[in-house]
């Protein structure tokens, strides 16, 4: 059951964060329009897109992005005035431990963090589409379609290389398929010059195929000159390197990370770092909030203006932290798994130092 100060205290933390984030959100607004109003301009794209497609689909991204700081900022803000009235004093001198006062504080963060998670899994990536559909339209007009030096893993043993794939005609130049044996020989070869995807009969139209079969010593060749085929691959695998990871949900991303992975594809840390984020990330909600509390819970002569700097300060190591870590999991060798978690453990560790330290 929920005593008067849970509610209390609860009801400080989402109204702040709310309004926080209102505030936040038009000053954010304000610069974006000033940036892209060309955009806007020169694409003619109409007000109610601008409005319903375009920033309705813009805002929960960008509060999902950036809501641990909106939570630490808030958190910082409502607990550093109650300081200052000695509201804190009150509620520990009441007989309360610390412990006791932090439990509203942890409720208001996972009831944000949950949400996040939901968000962030699968709400977020259909925002993600319909501004990737609104920017494609209005504002790059010019998409790539044309893609070069094409490798990757079709399945386990099977490798194609195509020299060029134009997404426009669906068709590949200098194609080629090589299979393996469990031993790595080479059992099976195929090069067309070019192949040409035709969507009603689901083939490509082969022109000037060439195809090796290789069987110990002995090799068998077979020539056409115009032929059709399946080739068990279709235009999405030329460019699936281009796909937009951010429109995925969890679900979709964690298949398209096995299919890169198998495909031997450089996609795949970039893709396995964007998937761990929206896991472990709302866990930043809950280490902001004990950083928050634990600064701004100690009355100081300098009061809130203090406690801002001390935690925005906090709050901009922590992001340049993440930052770096990514930079290292992507061009590095560190494990995307750990980039993600090692910001939030030493965070934590800062979290519980702070907590233990302050005045109870």
């Amino acid at each position: 059951m929920l005593q008067k100060l849970d509610k209390y205290l609860l009801f400080k933390y989402l109204k702040t964060f709310l309004l926080a984030m209102a505030l936040i959100i038009i000053i954010v607004i304000t610069f974006d329009v000033s940036e892209k109003l060309d955009d806007f301009l020169g694409g003619h794209a109409p007000l109610q897109e601008i409005v319903f497609q375009y920033y309705m689909n813009f805002i929960p991204g960008f509060v999902n992005l950036y809501s641990p700081l909106f939570i630490f900022i808030s958190v910082i803000f409502f607990t550093s005035k109650m300081a200052g009235n000695t509201e804190i004093i009150a509620i520990l001198g009441s007989g309360i431990s610390y412990k006791r006062m932090l439990r509203p504080f942890m409720m208001g963060a996972t009831l944000v963090a949950l949400i996040v998670l939901a968000f962030g899994n699968f709400l977020i990536p259909v925002n993600n589409r319909a501004l990737d559909k609104f920017e494609s339209k209005y504002i790059y007009t010019h998409s790539p379609s044309y893609f070069s030096n094409l490798h990757f893993q079709l399945r386990p043993g099977v490798q194609v290389y195509a020299e060029s794939y134009d997404a426009r005609t669906m068709s590949v130049n200098n194609y080629h398929r090589d299979a393996y044996d469990e031993e790595y020989r080479l059992t099976d070869r195929i090069t067309c010059n070019r192949i040409t995807y035709d969507t009603l009969s689901q083939e490509w139209e082969c022109e000037h195929l060439i195809h090796h079969t290789f069987d110990g010593t002995k090799e068998r060749v077979i020539k056409e000159q115009i032929s059709h085929h399946t080739f068990d691959v279709t235009p999405d695998d030329f460019v699936s390197s281009s796909v937009n990871i951010t429109t995925m949900n969890s679900i979709d991303l964690f298949k398209y990370i096995k299919r890169e992975k198998m495909r031997g594809s450089t996609a795949v840390v970039a893709a396995k770092i964007e998937l761990y984020q929206r896991l472990l990330n709302p866990l930043a909600i809950l280490v902001m909030t004990l950083i928050g509390v634990g600064v701004s819970s100690r009355k100081t002569r300098g009061g809130i203006g203090v406690h801002l700097a001390i935690g925005i300060t906090l709050a901009f190591g922590f992001i340049v932290f993440m930052k770096v870590s990514t930079v290292f999991a992507v061009f590095g060798t560190l494990n995307p798994f750990i980039s993600v978690l090692l910001p939030q453990a030493i965070f934590g560790i800062i979290a519980v130092y702070v907590i233990r330290s302050a005045p109870k």
